[in-house]
């Protein structure tokens, strides 16, 4: 029987414990009605329990000998050989919404999920499993170390709920870090109320100075010489010291004053 190699250029770490396997397919069930796309479905541990549920399934393996022990154990399955990120996400299911789900590859883990906020029509829903430290970030709230850009642009349009943590040794090879399992769901908000790519300015550039009070910071993203809001209510915070909402506010305080 045909194997593959794990790659650690392509960032790749084969789970091999059936139980998490299973239950990570179980986190799909939210949106029962909707297709699945599976991104680098390597050997297909999880793939077998995604394609017992009976759905429309689509994977998407960049590995070209993946591919090949993929055609050869699931004859059936759907099969792009791509780049995810390169994908044009609106042509796979003729426009329709999907769910997004996988064991991510940790080297582009943060790329797929600034896709998936980029096309946040299509993906009501993501689920898998991230390094513990990312689905952390993903899922902190204010006030916590954790807490950072990945945190509000995602919860910004996602409720995030980090539902279990991996172990290394059920992988192969093992990865230097614990691994965790999240799902994240599209929330109610249809618009941010603000000047989107501003928002995602201010976020990035003070997280970017995290240490230093956002007046400081603002430095970068208003008019030179041009007085910060006096009434503005979060000058002298640090950037983890502010929800989602306060972070668009500060976006409408700024927005006359940007460069």
């Amino acid at each position: 029987m045909r194997t593959v190699r794990p790659k650690k250029a392509l960032g790749q770490h084969f789970l091999r414990d059936m139980d998490i396997a299973r239950a990570i397919a179980g986190t799909v069930d939210l949106c029962a009605d909707l297709p699945i796309l599976e991104i680098g479905p390597g050997t297909g541990v999880l793939t077998q329990f995604l394609y017992r549920k009976g759905r429309q399934l689509k994977v998407v393996e960049i590995d070209s000998e993946s591919v090949l022990y993929l055609r050869e154990n699931y004859p059936d399955l759907d099969i792009i050989e791509s780049d995810f990120l390169k994908l044009d996400l609106q042509s796979l299911f003729d426009g329709r919404q999907f769910v997004l789900t996988g064991n991510y590859p940790y080297n582009i883990s943060s790329q797929i999920l600034f896709k998936m906020l980029d096309n946040m029509a299509l993906i009501p829903c993501c689920t898998g499993m991230l390094q513990r430290e990312v689905a952390r970030r993903i899922c902190s709230g204010p006030g916590n170390k954790e807490y950072g850009i990945l945190s509000v642009l995602i919860q910004a349009w996602y409720n995030t709920e980090y539902l279990f943590t991996v172990d290394e040794k059920v992988f192969d090879p093992p990865p230097k870090v614990k691994s965790a399992v999240i799902r994240m769901t599209r929330n109610d908000r249809v618009s941010l109320g603000c000047d989107k790519m501003l928002f995602k300015k201010v976020v990035k550039t003070t997280f970017g100075m995290r240490r230093k009070m956002i007046r400081n910071s603002l430095r970068q993203v208003c008019e030179k010489d041009v007085p910060l809001p006096m009434d503005c209510p979060y000058l002298e915070k640090r950037p983890e010291q502010l929800s989602v909402e306060d972070f668009i506010t500060l976006t409408n305080m700024i927005d006359p004053l940007k460069a």
